[in-house]
């Protein structure tokens, strides 16, 4: 059973990317988390949307009818964002940026919530005037026209050993990007949430003196 995106927000309040990580990695869903150095632009920065899965490719394996367009078909998937999308880019060498403050501006206008990528971003301090969640390797300038180009989106994608499908939950904070399979998503809030109460009872417990090996052996969870 799908969650309804609007309710993603208000379902996701109390949770944090460990404790998604941890009940995905129960389940037998064991390579969800990107790769550590897709990190937020500021610490304070969560992303949570559906994936609309954009893919990036190097100049010299453009296909042939998009070598005259400087960026591919990019405008044309920024301009496909729908309200509670994250734009989530991969497929290309780390030479350049994948993002900056214009592509920021028009995806907020549209509804989306965030960018996810799997290289470099740009116009730092224009992202974060506009408090535009972004994940990224960090900031660097150098632009992606003449080094590549987007030749297709909403197909799936592979990002280090994780495959974001279309649609998928992309979640991240501080601590990292995960990536909540559709056919998964709804056991995986609900586990999630039991564990995240169970955590704070612990913590509870342990700030008045029980000690680890007791507190695990009556809550299960360290």
């Amino acid at each position: 059973m799908s969650i309804a995106t609007a309710n993603l927000a208000s379902l996701f309040r109390p949770l944090f990317t460990a404790v998604v990580g941890d009940v995905m990695d129960q389940m037998g869903y064991q390579n969800q988390f990107l790769p550590p150095n897709i990190r937020p632009l500021h610490d304070e920065m969560i992303v949570l949307g559906r994936a609309m899965p954009v893919l990036e490719a190097d100049r010299s394996d453009v296909p042939a009818h998009l070598q005259d367009k400087p960026f591919g078909v990019m405008l044309e998937a920024l301009d496909d964002l729908k309200a509670g999308e994250v734009y989530i880019c991969s497929g290309c060498s780390p030479d350049f940026a994948l993002w900056g403050e214009l592509m920021s501006t028009r995806a907020q206008q549209l509804g989306a919530v965030g960018a996810v990528l799997d290289g470099y971003s740009r116009d730092t301090r224009g992202i974060l005037a506009l408090d535009f969640p972004t994940f990224s390797y960090g900031n660097y300038a150098q632009d992606q026209a003449p080094r590549g180009s987007v030749v297709d989106f909403r197909v799936p994608i592979v990002i280090g050993e994780v495959k974001v499908n279309p649609g998928d939950i992309i979640f991240g904070d501080l601590d990292g990007v995960c990536v909540i399979p559709q056919q998964i998503e709804a056991e995986v809030v609900q586990r999630a949430t039991k564990k995240a109460t169970t955590e704070n009872e612990v913590r509870i417990a342990i700030e008045k003196g029980m000690p680890a090996v007791a507190a695990f052996e009556k809550y299960g969870v360290m």
